[in-house]
């Protein structure tokens, strides 16, 4: 486990999926794994490091058991942890359910997950608890909503001090987590 290094990021796109379509750029969740490519490009000390460039990339035509994924599972081995984009645009494709899967099932993988469509941790959670409305969002994930407390796992709205803390946050590591309850801070 010691040459986990990169962080997989997994988000919703419709399939086939292809990066270089432009329809692809026009896909919200895609947009913000994009933004995390750009803040790693603007600033080097962005603790980014993509697991996503660690393998040929993968294209519309390939065949979901021989290539699309055994790619996956390559990336998520290389990782120390999972960003997950959950949004109201998320659907549970089978791609995203199985890196999921995958991530937290087989690999143990922790998950910061980052809600784009909330822009302030009170939006996540206040003194009672995790807000019903990101609740509901884990309801467009099952596999997720029935298997994240098996992993450390966070909550957090998008914002690029959020995304930087909580990557470099031993306790979201695979090598050096702790099993819990789902964290969020309301401060």
């Amino acid at each position: 486990m010691s040459n986990r290094t990169a962080n997989y990021t997994a988000f919703y796109v419709a399939e086939p999926f292809n990066e270089t379509n432009l329809g692809a750029n026009a896909a919200k969740d895609f947009c913000y794994y994009n933004m995390l490519k750009a803040w790693k490009a603007a600033d080097s000390a962005f603790p980014f490091v993509n697991a996503h460039d660690k393998t040929y990339n993968v294209r519309d035509g390939s065949d979901w058991e021989s290539t699309l994924k055994p790619r996956l599972h390559q990336r998520l081995r290389t990782s120390k942890n999972v960003i997950l984009f959950l949004s109201s645009n998320t659907k549970n494709s089978r791609a995203l359910n199985e890196e999921i899967d995958y991530a937290i099932n087989t690999l143990g993988l922790p998950i910061i997950v980052v809600y784009p469509d909330f822009s302030t941790k009170g939006d996540i959670a206040d003194s009672n608890g995790i807000r019903q409305q990101v609740k509901t969002l884990w309801d467009k994930l099952p596999i997720f909503r029935d298997n994240m407390s098996k992993v450390a796992t966070i909550h957090i709205p998008i914002n690029k001090a959020l995304i930087t803390s909580a990557l470099n946050d031993s306790d979201l590591k695979v090598q050096t987590m702790v099993v819990g309850e789902y964290y969020y801070k309301i401060n």
